[in-house]
């Protein structure tokens, strides 16, 4: 199989690691040639994906911001052949979505939203493995619900990734989701560190600060992007988040201690009930 790669970051340097790994063929577009001349010395890329050999391509996973992606999408779209398969691994899905289903259907190929649900607090090719998709889910939104050998094809084509499940979601119910999961995490973390008390942290910290801090550690510009795209969801977290926070600040301003314990209970219940 050859397989087009938009991107070379945490997610795109992976996917690339994980085909060139089975024996695939990787063809790369990149804005940075140093970026793309140390994958191929890395054995993940083969050479340069360019409009003239685009249509050798099989599959092709866009890896980049979602803006750049859409983007890429409707200029190369006349170079990438009818029985390809386009799958993104962007964030949020549904402006992606609604700009690259058309564009799909317009030029006769086939475009599948794609989420792996994979990363770490790091970014860029140096900190992409082969194996950073092993076990985890892949969340993938199709154009049809019904078409059960596009999902199957789907699921093979993914399948060096290694992936520890698939879920089939619409575009909206994916962001909304993705709102709670991962956009609100990294925000609640970027914006806990910048406490003063954190620059005296040392010696002081252990596992629930490890934990709560790791991902503020982030890109800015691609989460920047994200968010704005999901605003709505976004805002909705954010404004319960709040909600939830005044209260616990009320408890204790009024050494409230039934109340505290009440919101404290009710927190450990919620976890119990949600985790299992």
């Amino acid at each position: 199989m050859t397989v087009g790669i938009l991107g070379l970051g945490l997610i795109g340097g992976s996917l690339a690691r994980a085909y060139a790994l089975e024996g695939h063929r990787v063809l790369c577009s990149v804005r940075n040639e140093s970026m793309l001349s140390f994958a191929m010395l890395a054995g993940a890329v083969e050479a340069p994906l360019t409009p003239e050999n685009m249509a050798q391509c099989d599959l092709i996973l866009l890896a980049i911001y979602p803006e750049g992606s859409a983007a890429w999408l409707e200029k190369n779209a006349p170079y990438i052949r009818k029985d390809a398969l386009v799958i993104d691994c962007c964030g949020v899905k549904k402006e992606i979505c609604d700009r690259c289903f058309p564009i799909a259907k317009e030029y006769g190929f086939t475009f599948i939203g794609g989420h792996p649900m994979a990363g770490t607090q790091f970014s860029g090719f140096k900190y992409s493995r082969a194996n950073l998709f092993d076990g985890a889910p892949m969340v993938l939104v199709p154009d049809r619900f019904d078409d059960i050998d596009l999902l199957d094809r789907a699921k093979q084509a993914l399948a060096p990734c290694h992936f520890g499940s698939f879920s089939v979601t619409t575009a909206a119910d994916h962001d909304r989701m993705i709102a709670f999961t991962s956009q609100m995490p990294h925000i609640v973390s970027n914006a806990f560190i910048k406490s003063p008390t954190a620059l005296e942290h040392k010696g002081f910290s252990a596992g629930s600060y490890k934990d709560l801090t790791r991902v503020a550690w982030l890109n800015p510009q691609m989460w920047a992007e994200l968010f704005l795209e999901n605003k709505e969801n976004l805002l909705f977290e954010l404004d319960t988040l709040i909600e939830s926070l005044k209260k616990y600040q009320m408890a204790i301003q009024n050494d409230d201690e039934a109340a505290l314990v009440a919101l404290l209970d009710e927190g450990k219940r919620r976890k119990e009930a949600v985790d299992g």
